[in-house]
């Protein structure tokens, strides 16, 4: 679950908040909105890269406001995917298992097992700065769900990639959901992603984020404002 409640994030002249919203736990919810309103500011307040000036962040119930980024048991994808170019594939796919000092035959096992799922073995060995756009985003998402984490955020992890590609991370990212049920928050403008995988919708508009479920049994739409 992610909650905000009355958050405010302050950088300069940009405001957003205070905005409230909950993101129901296992949920695959989808932000939307036009661009500076505030979307990836969102991500980053959750993830503790951007500092908060009230309000509280909470996942799964717990208040992690003041926690550092590393202990807040997130994987985070950012639109840029922030690759290390000095390292191989194996090695973004082992490096939150090393923060997390993990044992070496766990770590092989686990890099074995999401090679297998990403479909990037035979890339393990290779420099990120010689794949494709798509075997690169690939390989973002293994870093950022490595470790097993409680919450993942995408920041328009399918915007750069063609058609045929966007289709194949596109049933991917269904796959990953429904095998781990990981609570998910993914940015996106294409009203074709949201359909698609969202389970809860959320949309920033003329200074208001609109909540609403999009299954069967979501909870009902609302409305909070925010000053952007």
């Amino acid at each position: 679950m992610i909650e905000f409640r009355d958050v405010i994030v302050q950088a300069g002249s940009f405001r957003l908040g205070p905005i409230s919203f909950e993101i129901l736990q296992g949920a695959y919810a989808v932000l939307m909105g036009k661009t500076g309103q505030g979307k990836t500011t969102i991500l980053e307040a959750i993830c503790g890269l951007r500092s908060v000036a009230g309000g509280r962040i909470l996942l799964h119930g717990e208040d992690v406001t003041g926690w550092r980024p590393g202990d807040r048991g997130i994987g985070y994808v950012p639109q840029d995917l922030a690759l290390f170019p000095r390292m191989s594939v194996r090695e973004h796919l082992e490096f939150s298992l090393k923060l997390q000092k993990r044992e070496k035959i766990e770590i092989r096992h686990r890099v074995e097992e999401l090679s297998d799922v990403l479909g990037i073995g035979h890339l393990l060995n290779r420099s990120v700065q010689k794949l494709s756009g798509g075997e690169s985003q690939r390989v973002a998402l293994g870093r950022a769900i490595s470790g097993n984490p409680d919450v993942l955020l995408l920041d328009e992890p399918l915007s750069a990639l063609d058609e045929e590609t966007r289709s194949d991370v596109h049933e991917l990212l269904k796959r990953i959901h429904t095998s781990t049920a990981v609570t998910t928050l993914h940015i996106t403008h294409s009203e074709r992603e949201a359909l698609a995988l969202a389970t809860q919708r959320l949309e920033l508009k003329d200074g208001q984020l609109q909540v609403s479920g999009v299954t069967t049994n979501a909870a009902d739409s609302q409305t909070t404002g925010v000053t952007a």
